[in-house]
């Protein structure tokens, strides 16, 4: 798919399942890898489940670098950068009385999904029907009806199952781009304490994570199950 293809499919996504904000494309930078070209610079230093926010309403687009990421937690499940140990043994989680035990919170966070880490050097955002690069993952915020015609519309040529994996922690960044980005696989997950904090995803909102190669189908299904003239 070129970049027309993307932005056509983008457009038409948003438009067959009524979506309100965009559907977000996000690019994983290897480190050995060029930052894609006339993206710019985000001027910002903030956390990357308020950057796909942003740009989902927004309709910004931008690069991240590990240093522009506040939430280091973030970052880290995204390959950008080693995870801080008090995080990834579960301390953190289980000080905050999310976990009766430190046990507890380990065996959480060793089955969160992450990117090696210092494998990524950059993420690229940008909503989908405006992206001028080719992104690994779309992220799509909605409703849960919408996520179910999405669900049924991933289905509608090979069948199976979506398999959603999520512990109300690392969500927008390790349940909605490290695991699809690793596995290939859709995911579905209901956000965390610290998206649902800061950023505008509403109560009545939940994500969904695509990786890019599942993007045409997906919409060719959605226009025929659910589009103008579906049935």
């Amino acid at each position: 798919m070129n970049n027309e293809d993307i932005q056509k499919l983008g457009k038409e996504l948003k438009d067959i399942l009524k979506i309100d904000t965009s559907p977000v494309a996000v690019r994983l930078v290897k480190a050995d890898e060029e930052i894609p070209e006339g993206i710019p610079h985000i001027d910002d230093k903030t956390r990357h489940c308020q950057m796909v926010d942003n740009v989902r309403r927004l309709g910004t687009q931008f690069y991240a670098l590990p240093e522009d990421h506040q939430c280091k937690g973030g970052a880290a499940v995204m390959g950008l950068m080693e995870m801080n140990p008090k995080l990834k043994s579960g301390e953190v989680y289980y000080n905050l009385n999310h976990f009766k035990t430190l046990d507890s919170a380990k065996t959480t966070m060793e089955r969160v999904p992450m990117v090696p880490a210092s494998s990524i050097k950059a993420v690229v955002y940008s909503p989908l029907e405006k992206a001028t690069f080719k992104p690994d993952v779309i992220l799509i915020i909605a409703k849960p009806k919408q996520v179910m015609e999405l669900s049924q519309a991933l289905l509608h040529k090979s069948g199976g199952r979506i398999n959603s994996g999520f512990a109300g922690k690392q969500s927008v960044c390790a349940d909605g781009v490290a695991y699809p980005y690793l596995s290939g696989e859709a995911g579905v997950t209901i956000g965390c304490s610290g998206s649902r904090k800061y950023t505008e995803i509403q109560d009545e909102e939940m994500i969904m994570s695509v990786p890019v190669d599942m993007l045409a189908d997906l919409v060719e299904s959605a226009e025929s199950m659910f589009g103008t003239y579906a049935c």
